[in-house]
């Protein structure tokens, strides 16, 4: 499980940085790719990455902001010519007008595309997918639009099973192995009765993800932010800035990383950089909130960031 990011500025393309894109890159899990916004340019930086627009199977919207939605219409079209297979919907995720937006750009651009697109409209907060590996839940933020953060929660993996631990049992190996691993009872020829979960290894834990789109800060976050081993959170202002962040429905470097020590998360990644941060100055929102909450980074342009296992034991969505 990867993190590349595609666009880390705010409000319009910048030389060093471009408008909001994240790639969580799941290959190893289920061999796909999920986009959190598609700022304008996004299919520009993917150009510059390993990442093949056919394996991008999800996309999710935080809001109808240009600079984290712009660029979906033309990536959507160049897909059609990448490799995107007919019979497997596109799924897009998104605040109520993101569809009316997708196929109005369609529609006028007389765009024809070579696989269908299902749209989740979202209306309210919680669980919004799930499959046998993730479930993703959303809640809405708190920004001049309607906004929505994401929660991205992979589930445990079961215990190894203990084949040693079998061999002197003196159990033999065969089909009563596979309902063994799957935690089950069995009745061995013998009368012995098993129960399989005596013989599974320690259960590794699933890793959390929450990506926020731009918002002040609001009790929901911690929904989505709770022991969540990676919290990419916008930094639009610095410190000394929390009144203009309020004004503009924003968050400070400071208020992103109290967050982070509140919602007890692993790592904080900083993005959503105002093009009045460069250089030493960027580097002093890092400085500033790693104060605060020490494992903090700020995000460039095409950082890859791999997501650890946890080690330590954590509650569970509420």
């Amino acid at each position: 499980m990867e993190l590349e990011f595609l666009g880390t500025g705010a409000g319009s393309p910048a030389k060093s940085r471009n408008v909001s894109s994240v790639a969580l890159k799941l290959l190893e899990e289920i061999n796909e790719i999920w986009l959190f916004d598609v700022g304008e340019g996004t299919q520009h930086q993917i150009l510059r990455t390993t990442i093949k627009p056919r394996k991008i199977s999800k996309i999710f919207i935080t809001h109808l902001h240009g600079d984290h939605l712009f660029g979906l219409p033309g990536f959507l079209s160049s897909r059609s010519f990448q490799g995107a297979q007919k019979n497997e919907p596109l799924v897009i995720f998104g605040p109520r007008g993101i569809a009316d937006f997708v196929k109005t750009s369609m529609r006028v651009s007389q765009s024809k595309l070579s696989y269908p697109i299902k749209f989740v409209e979202l209306t309210q907060d919680g669980l919004i997918f799930e499959n046998s590996r993730f479930r993703v839940y959303a809640a809405h933020l708190n920004h001049r639009i309607e906004c929505f953060g994401y929660r991205i929660e992979e589930k445990d993996y079961p215990g190894e099973l203990l084949v040693d631990k079998l061999i002197a049992a003196q159990v033999p190996s065969g089909p009563l192995y596979g309902q063994l691993k799957a935690g089950k009872k069995v009745t061995l020829a013998d009368g012995r009765v098993l129960d399989g979960r005596d013989y599974l290894g320690e259960t590794r834990k699933g890793r959390i993800i929450a990506i926020l789109g731009d918002t002040r800060q609001t009790p929901a976050i911690a929904k989505l932010a709770q022991n969540a081993d990676v919290l990419v959170h916008e930094s639009t202002f610095g410190r000394g800035e929390a009144h203009l962040a309020h004004d503009y429905y924003h968050s400070t470097c400071m208020e992103a990383a109290q967050c982070a020590l509140r919602c007890q998360v692993k790592q904080l990644f900083l993005t959503h950089i105002s093009a009045r941060y460069v250089g030493i100055q960027a580097l002093q929102l890092a400085k500033d909130a790693s104060k605060v909450f020490p494992k903090t980074k700020v995000v460039k342009d095409f950082d890859v960031f791999t997501v650890p296992f946890p080690t330590r034991k954590r509650g569970v969505h509420s």
